[in-house]
């Protein structure tokens, strides 16, 4: 890690490398890669001879957990329910420890999507099995409500982020709005003109699901925001997997 930071001589850092599943099964690798993982890069970084203007240190929105104010701000206190959360609030605290060596950013994204997001994720799950005109498709609670933000818009924050060399700041990465799976159920169904059978899994309820986890994205407004819309965001990804579908036929 020392030799790469070296050899890279980077003006700024962005620092995503994570296990970002929630559900991933390996905790322990979970807790290595998010925090032990991070520490290296940052040991790297506080050791090279070109200091970097500002390191951005992903952590989640996940932090929060079932907060009790709607929406959340960087001030609400997090209350973490899962491990992969505690991981992320966990490197958050460590990242503290050197802040007195290095320009750090925090950045606290909530859910988003886009083309290329495997199917892991629940968001392009659901949208294909809309291209592949699926009779059923099984899902935990779709009842939880995310704010989902296009993948386009949060790069987009993370430039603007960068150049604004706002070290020592937290930023909620999000688009404000709270979405049902129930309702991105039916907006792809408008999309596609496709009707499926939604089947309730137990095994894809979530121990420790939070349940509601909608962001204020005030502050990371004030730094100049493009905000595409969920249903714009679903017909991309719609258009994308049917073409790899005709692609592979």
């Amino acid at each position: 890690m020392a030799q790469a930071v070296a050899d890279a001589k980077a003006d700024v850092v962005l620092h995503l490398a994570a296990v970002a599943f929630v559900a991933h099964g390996d905790v322990e690798e979970m807790y290595r890669v998010n925090v032990i993982g991070t520490r290296n890069l940052l040991e790297a970084l506080a050791g090279t001879r070109k200091q970097p203007g500002l390191v951005v240190l992903a952590s989640s929105a996940n932090v929060y957990g079932n907060a009790d104010v709607d929406p959340i701000t960087e001030h609400t206190p997090p209350a973490p329910a899962n491990d992969y959360a505690v991981s992320k609030l966990a490197m958050e605290y460590m990242a503290k420890l050197w802040t007195d060596r290095l320009p750090i950013t925090i950045t606290r994204p909530f859910n988003y999507t886009g083309v290329g997001q495997t199917e892991q994720f629940l968001i392009p799950k659901i949208v294909g099995h809309f291209a592949r005109r699926s009779d059923v498709i099984q899902l935990g609670n779709t009842d939880v409500v995310r704010d989902f933000s296009d993948v386009r818009d949060v790069a987009a924050a993370y430039v603007r982020i960068l150049k604004s060399g706002s070290a020592g700041k937290t930023f909620n990465l999000c688009s404000g709005k709270g979405r049902s799976l129930a309702y991105v159920i039916r907006e792809m169904a408008k999309i596609s003109g496709h009707q499926l059978r939604i089947e309730i899994n137990p095994d894809f309820v979530r121990r420790g699901e939070v349940f509601r986890l909608v962001g204020s994205s005030s502050l990371v407004g004030e730094l100049g925001q493009r905000i595409h819309d969920l249903t714009e965001t679903l017909t991309w990804m719609y258009q994308s997997a049917v073409k790899s579908l005709d692609h592979a036929d």
